[in-house]
């Protein structure tokens, strides 16, 4: 098969208290895999696209044949996705950003307390199912939303960070109570790794 789940770069229960042991075994094990296993057959009737990554496949969902575009765009998405999330948090993570990402969220957003309650606020607005970004969008900082598995790649914009609003993401924990999780999410930030990504969004 083309694409499989990565491991969880830490254990389920890393994230407690923020994101609980059972929520982490559900969203990895059973909704990213499905995901997976939804793009890996519809690949099958297309086998040359298994040389392109999901994300390159998402940058260029013109050019997948329509019969599986919208499988491509909603499971290839969620493996991105997903892909993306499990490393952008970890173990005692949190706290205020470090390095070039904290001096480009001063610049944008004046302050990071300013910036988590934008991109909380905007977040927890998203309709339905969804994903709330910060997007690297003509030399700043930018927080936008899509709904489902959309990923701002195929809007042709690189996803610095990511938190999934979809109700499996939290719904064990917080029930109703989105912007409960969304403040609470930010506990499990993987500052280095968002760094990583806002160097090669610039690129």
């Amino acid at each position: 098969m083309p694409y499989e789940v990565p491991p969880l770069p830490y254990d389920y229960a890393a994230l407690e208290p923020y994101i609980d042991a059972e929520t982490m075994k559900l969203h990895h094990d059973k909704h990213h895999q499905a995901y997976v296993n939804n793009l890996n057959a519809a690949i099958e009737k297309h086998p040359d696209l298994g040389k392109h990554t999901a994300e390159d496949l998402l940058r260029n969902l013109n050019s997948v044949p329509e019969d599986i575009r919208t499988t491509v765009r909603n499971n290839g998405g969620g493996h991105a996705n997903h892909t993306m999330f499990w490393t952008i948090m970890q173990k005692g993570g949190g706290g205020e950003p470090t390095g070039k990402i904290a001096a480009q969220i001063r610049k944008d957003f004046g302050d990071f307390a300013a910036f988590t309650k934008q991109f909380n606020e905007t977040t927890a607005k998203q309709f339905g199912s969804g994903w709330g970004w910060v997007v690297w969008d003509n030399g700043k900082l930018t927080i936008v939303t899509t709904a489902n598995q959309d990923s701002p790649l195929s809007q042709g914009k690189y996803p610095i960070l990511g938190n999934d609003v979809w109700e499996h993401a939290y719904y064990l924990k917080y029930q109703n109570r989105r912007p409960d999780y969304l403040t609470a999410w930010w506990n499990t930030v993987n500052w280095n790794e968002i760094n990583k990504r806002f160097e090669h969004a610039q690129k």
